[in-house]
């Protein structure tokens, strides 16, 4: 639920400051965005699909695919309700639902309440906040939901991990270097953004919603190999990254 004091300008206001925020961290957010868009355009066969969005935070790519797909409709799921209730507020529509469920926990994909399988799962710079163990089990979870030919897109920073300690310190350097060049490495991060979203009268209620309830700790963070390795697994016919730029990546599975 909305609070009343959260009127749609300031609740765009907010998501609007969001996504300079996430461009201090990913200076090619867009291209990102675009590759996605681009990978379900190619792959989708119903003019109507239906696309979940792991982790839909305030809504930004849901938005965005929503515009480059005009007959696709998008159910978001995430657990925060301050992050729901700004995607609710700006881009609440018939063609864009959100549910509130933790991705980590096995009831998720019940909680969407589909009136029929999806054609696609995306997710965008969300499930990095994941173990390895949740991940795949989540991953089943998508590929058990898929029909054939259904598909798992996943932006984020992903990692070589143990076997190449040298390719993650080049792609992190890339990615600052890439942030240096476009100007985003000096916006506000997301330490500064959560700072004033706590001060700002107008989210008080949400950020008590919030409070104590949202555990991120990453004791056994997945690989990209493992993203990879847990869709073919999965049952996922194939699996591997289409877009990288430093450390940010664009992982894709075909059922």
């Amino acid at each position: 639920m909305t609070p009343a004091r959260l009127d749609p300008e300031r609740a765009r206001y907010w998501v609007e400051r969001w996504d300079r925020q996430q461009e201090y961290y990913m200076p090619d957010r867009e291209a990102r965005f675009e590759v996605i868009g681009d990978v379900l355009t190619e792959l989708l066969v119903r003019p109507d699909p239906l696309i979940v969005d792991l982790g839909v935070g305030p809504g930004t790519l849901a938005a965005r695919l929503l515009a480059r797909i005009p007959g696709a409709t998008v159910v978001g799921v995430d657990a925060d309700p301050l992050l729901l209730a700004l995607a609710d507020t700006v881009y609440g529509s018939p063609r864009l639902r959100t549910v509130s469920a933790d991705l980590r926990e096995p009831g998720w994909f019940a909680a969407l309440d589909l009136a029929r399988a999806p054609d696609a799962f995306v997710s965008t710079t969300a499930l990095h906040w994941m173990n390895r163990a949740p991940l795949r089990a989540l991953i089943e979870t998508c590929a058990r939901a898929l029909p054939a030919g259904g598909i798992f897109v996943d932006g984020d920073h992903l990692y070589e991990g143990p076997d190449g300690p040298r390719l993650d310190e080049l792609g992190r350097a890339l990615t600052a270097r890439r942030a240096e060049r476009v100007g985003s490495a000096v916006g506000e991060d997301w330490a500064a953004w959560w700072a004033a979203v706590g001060a700002a009268d107008e989210l008080a209620e949400l950020v008590r919603l919030r409070d104590g309830g949202f555990e991120h700790t990453v004791t056994d963070r997945p690989t990209a190999g493992d993203y990879t390795a847990f869709l073919r697994a999965a049952g996922f016919a194939e699996a591997g990254t289409v877009w990288q730029y430093g450390d940010d990546r664009v992982v894709v599975g075909i059922r």
